[in-house]
């Protein structure tokens, strides 16, 4: 039978754009104000873990399609790195959509097309669990596609009779609809106290006017 150690060390994966769509849902921000680095500091705390590393990945829409949020992302990002954060980011780029109305006419809208973030989050967190760097693996997101990893996980926990967890952080507020975590994983909910706690009070977006 694996042994739990009495010191359990964590690593953080972050899907940038997943909990910044839950905590607008949770707590009405209408942009990532949050610091990861604190936030995942204060959630392992809370566990009784030692974070030993976060990696954050997002996407970036390109500066020709919305500079806006290119340029808040980039400063953000080189923000994270200075600070020890390992990142990931993949280009976001938008497409032309087109929908049927009801009455016959057509509309035409510009679509994010996401670039397999989860798949990246997903094939980091089974190649550092092989490589043995954590014990706790906190994945911030609510992404069910996620909820494969934690059963590898279990699979090379056991094929290698080691402890290993997986847990799902994610914001819950009074007008969060979903409240669940990852699936076959332990879920760390994160209430407005502790992510107002967290908060970067550093605004990256560009100026204007």
């Amino acid at each position: 039978m694996a042994i739990e150690p009495e010191e359990k060390e964590a690593i953080a994966f972050v899907d940038g754009q997943n909990l910044f769509h839950s905590v607008r849902e949770a707590f009405g921000y209408t942009f990532p104000n949050y610091d990861i680095l604190a936030l995942a500091r204060r959630v392992c705390d809370s566990q009784g873990w030692t974070l030993r590393q976060v990696r954050f990945y997002t996407d970036v829409p390109d500066a020709a399609d919305n500079e806006r949020w290119h340029q808040f992302w980039e400063a953000k990002l080189l923000s994270l790195v200075r600070a020890g954060v390992y990142t990931f980011k993949r280009g976001l780029r938008y497409r032309n959509r087109t929908i049927n109305l009801p009455d016959g006419s057509t509309y035409t809208f510009k679509s994010a097309e996401e670039k397999g973030i989860d798949v990246r989050i997903a094939v980091d967190v089974v190649r550092l669990a092989i490589h043995n760097d954590f014990d706790v693996g906190v994945i911030f997101s609510q992404d069910q596609d996620l909820s494969e990893v934690s059963r590898e996980i279990r699979e090379i926990a056991r094929e290698t009779q080691r402890w290993i967890k997986i847990a799902s952080a994610y914001p819950v507020g009074a007008t969060s609809r979903n409240r669940r975590g990852i699936d076959s994983t332990d879920w760390v909910s994160i209430d407005k106290e502790m992510y107002d706690a967290c908060i970067d009070h550093r605004d990256y977006r560009p100026k204007t006017g």
